[in-house]
């Protein structure tokens, strides 16, 4: 009998899966992805979920025939690692990942992709919609895009095509990313992030708000859930329609996509405020064919699903369904 391992590591969260040769998840498992002290705590945890996924499977680690690996970057494709990632704590400055698996699962068939690589997987592998040209977009607390052209999904030379969340939208920088460069897409728009941007348009607005702007546990998560209530933060919502949109019109006209999936917790946890606010603006910031752009079907399990599909189809190319 078969079995593969999916695996997801998030800024927030690390998740396993284990599958049978069919495809049938027969194991789960998940954890919080740890802040610190350095990345060993989290490879630690990768391979905790994937123990756990195992034997919830009921086998032991060393039966996967192979592993698809969905992670955060910036990577290292050649050493398998994470180097410096943006959503994490800058004492996190290496996070190795596929020499711990290979020994763990007693295989080198380990496959590593920026995990929104692995997203654009997931989606081609599952989605009935799944067109050679198609694109996952992540908004989570970072921004990402798995880019699929041609039907080859793209990777990048070092494994970090995709990295959209760090194009340059605002020229006069305004904010300042996660990564330490100012004006990215990222630095406004994403979980993590919206705060900061939040902060920014109450200080140089003067704003009246009933936001808890300031506060160290302000999060995006207020700005949605008072946008009917308070106009302050309606206005930060529409802001970051106004960026997300012009993001994706970059995305548009770089890569020509059919389809547009859309996933991540700012996304899943608020779609109308997220989706409605890009496609009304394509129109006007689009020269080229407007794709659909509709929410991911496969929810927060796009990543994990994307990744154990690239351990099923074992480093073919060819990620659609057999």
């Amino acid at each position: 009998m078969a079995y593969y391992v999916g695996v997801d590591l998030g800024a927030t969260n690390v998740r396993a899966v284990v599958a049978d040769g069919d495809g049938t998840v027969i194991g789960f498992a998940d954890d919080g992805t740890p802040q610190g002290p350095t990345g060993i705590a989290i490879t630690e945890a990768v391979l905790g979920v994937v123990r756990e996924a195992c034997g919830h499977a009921g086998i032991d680690p060393e039966q996967a025939n192979a592993v698809g690996i969905g992670s955060i970057g910036p990577l290292d494709l050649a050493e398998g690692t994470v180097e410096d990632p943006a959503n994490l704590p800058d004492t996190i400055d290496r996070i190795p990942l596929t020499g711990p698996l290979s020994v763990l699962c007693e295989t080198d068939r380990l496959f590593l992709h920026n995990d929104t690589a692995a997203g654009v997987i997931g989606e081609r592998f599952y989605s009935e919609r799944n067109p050679d040209d198609m694109v996952y977009l992540t908004i989570s607390s970072g921004i990402g895009a798995g880019v699929c052209v041609d039907g080859h999904v793209l990777a990048g030379w070092d494994g970090n095509a995709g990295e959209v969340g760090h194009l340059t939208l605002d020229p006069e920088g305004q904010i300042t990313c996660g990564c330490g460069h100012d004006g990215h897409w990222e630095g406004y728009c994403s979980g993590n992030n919206i705060p900061n941007y939040a902060e920014y348009l109450a200080e140089k607005e003067d704003a009246e708000t009933a936001l808890p702007v300031g506060d160290p546990d302000f999060s995006a998560v207020d700005v949605f859930e008072h946008a009917d209530d308070d106009a302050f933060a309606a206005h930060v919502v529409e802001r970051l329609g106004h960026w997300n949109a012009m993001g994706v019109a970059n995305i548009v006209h770089s890569f020509a996509p059919i389809i547009i999936y859309v996933g991540g917790a700012v996304a899943l946890n608020n779609p109308e405020r997220v989706l409605e606010p890009i496609r009304e603006r394509m129109d006007e910031m689009v020269m080229t064919n407007v794709p659909e752009i509709q929410l991911t079907n496969l929810g927060d399990e796009v990543v994990v699903k994307g990744a154990l599909a690239s351990a099923m189809t074992e480093g073919t190319g060819d990620h659609t369904r057999m």
